[in-house]
């Protein structure tokens, strides 16, 4: 079946056949959370430890939010998104609301960004939350709409993703800003636009990159990380120091890798916020180029499997919602390897699955939750 063709959703349910989950998506899932708990403790405890702290400290903060994702995850495959469609709005609204909170007094900032809410002894981002939730409510216009899009569809959908895409710009992070845009035009793509459609969109995307270059809206070291990338010879060992740090770690890794806890620019803390950002380096450094591509390759089944799943889905919405899924984690994971080998340049998108971060990990779950929900409702009648 065609990705540009309307999907088709099966009305008739195999008899007897059980409501049986997808265990590769699941042990794909768990063993990437899996190497990224290893790969967090060994970027960590060397720091901690030489400041007289618990080295096992961070790796506890995070097996904790792991746990909390992998009970997400379950609780979340067991919704019917086909019932869940009708909660598409409401889901919008409570995740535009606190990226409103996060502009205001009650927003905390940490690295030149205010992206985050306090919640008791936790900071909560709440972007991460609200990819999941403009998934749905792009999803439910599209499985709503006729084929090809009518350009007043089209039109919502740009509202309905320019809102919390406008907000969450404004704290400022432009990577996850670049995550909606991609998610959007994929969806489109696939959701039945029309090749001018997209067409006027790219133009658009263009004529909108270069306008805020030009009246100079985003911050100066976001123009910075990204002419350094473009043209690291003109700028200061500074600009380019995370980068030049990342490529020493996974170059040196060779082939095999040094071993674990035995990465040199690992163990002295050379590769600055390892264990969010640049957490493959930690990967490339001490299991080389077979553990790096032993990673990418459980990321590719993980993307390959959600494919198969949308293929599957028993409604458009639920095909949509998995393409929607399936398209956020392939940027995530290609943007941010993509960085610590310097073929892009620096966003500070996590790593799905790896990266530190409470936030990120069980919302991640839980988008991944629902593309498992819709695996196993696969043959179920389709209700809508």
């Amino acid at each position: 079946m065609s990705l540009r063709t309307r999907h088709r959703p099966t009305s008739v349910r195999m008899k007897d056949e059980p409501f049986k989950p997808d265990l590769v998506l699941v042990l794909t899932y768990l063993a990437i959370s899996a190497i990224g708990l290893l790969m967090v403790y060994s970027a960590t405890a060397p720091g901690l430890e030489a400041s007289g702290k618990d080295p096992a400290a961070e790796l506890r903060s995070q097996a904790i939010f792991v746990v909390i994702g992998f009970i997400i995850f379950g609780v979340v495959s067991t919704i019917d998104l086909v019932e869940l469609r009708g909660f598409a709005g409401p889901i919008y609204i409570a995740a535009v609301v606190p990226l409103i909170l996060v502009l205001t007094p009650l927003g905390e900032s940490e690295r030149m960004a205010q992206r985050w809410l306090p919640l008791g002894p936790i900071q909560f981002q709440p972007s991460e939350f609200a990819k999941i939730a403009v998934i749905l409510m792009v999803a439910s216009l599209l499985a709503a709409a006729e084929v090809p899009l009518k350009w007043n569809t089209v039109a919502r959908i740009l509202v309905v993703v320019g809102i919390p895409a406008a907000l969450i710009f404004r704290q400022p992070d432009l990577g996850t800003t670049l995550v909606f845009v991609f998610v959007v035009l994929v969806m489109l793509f696939v959701g039945g636009s029309t090749m001018r459609q997209l067409g006027f969109l790219f133009v658009a995307a263009v004529v909108g990159t270069v306008g805020v270059f030009q009246l100079n809206i985003i911050k100066a070291y976001q123009i910075t990380r990204l002419t350094a990338f473009i043209d690291p010879d003109s700028h200061s060992l500074d600009a380019t120091y995370n980068q030049v740090q990342s490529e020493i770690a996974i170059g040196s890794g060779g082939l095999f890798g040094k071993g674990l806890f035995e990465g040199s620019q690992t163990n002295l803390q050379f590769v600055p916020v390892q264990s969010s950002d640049f957490i493959f380096t930690a990967v490339g450094e001490q299991f080389g180029f077979i553990g790096s591509a032993i990673v990418i390759s459980l990321f590719g089944i993980l993307l390959f499997r959600l494919l198969i799943i949308a293929g599957s889905a028993r409604s458009r919405f639920a095909f949509l919602v998995t393409i929607g899924i399936a398209a956020m984690l392939a940027f995530h994971i290609f943007v941010n390897i993509g960085m610590t080998v310097r073929i892009m340049p620096v966003t500070g998108l996590p790593l799905p699955f790896m990266s530190a971060g409470g936030t990120v990990f069980v919302a991640l779950s839980a988008s991944l939750g629902l593309a498992h929900s819709a695996w196993i409702r696969r043959n179920s009648p389709v209700g809508e």
